[in-house]
């Protein structure tokens, strides 16, 4: 796959950063606005995504090592478990042990800025592994 034309390369160049910085926006804000972890996670995929079908799949070979996605889904499951495990520490699973900030501040949800962010990690890397996933067992199919 080598990718589409100039001109949907260069608005997927022009784009992919403005979709990343939203997707972090809309990790980080979770706990105070409509979003979070999954729907962020969802929006880096979609531009993991982007970059595979605007570039070509030999691009995307050479942004993503072949066992990366693998290593940041594990990092997002096993960083959500340590926080749901670090609940123990005030007695029960899941607990927020964190000091509650201010009202509508980002620093101030406790532990759901963190666990936004781990299930972020973990939908993105689920996701665009998926893609490639289908995208290889197409590329099978048709040799």
């Amino acid at each position: 796959m080598t990718g589409m034309t100039v001109i949907v390369k260069t608005i997927t160049r022009l784009l992919i950063g403005f979709i990343a910085v939203f997707a972090a926006e809309v990790v980080c804000y979770g706990h105070l606005t409509p979003g979070g972890g999954f729907a962020g996670g969802v929006m880096f995929a979609g531009a993991f995504i982007l970059i595979v079908l605007a570039l070509g799949g030999d691009t995307a070979v050479s942004i993503i090592r072949e066992r990366s996605l693998a290593v940041w889904d594990s990092i997002g499951a096993l960083g959500l478990l340590a926080i749901a495990l670090a609940g123990f520490a005030g007695g029960v699973f899941f607990r927020n042990i964190l000091p509650h900030g201010k009202s509508f501040a980002l620093i101030s949800g406790g532990t759901v800025l963190w666990s936004n962010m781990a299930i972020g990690i973990k939908v993105a890397a689920s996701m665009a592994a998926v893609f490639i996933a289908l995208t290889l067992f197409h590329e099978d199919d048709e040799r």
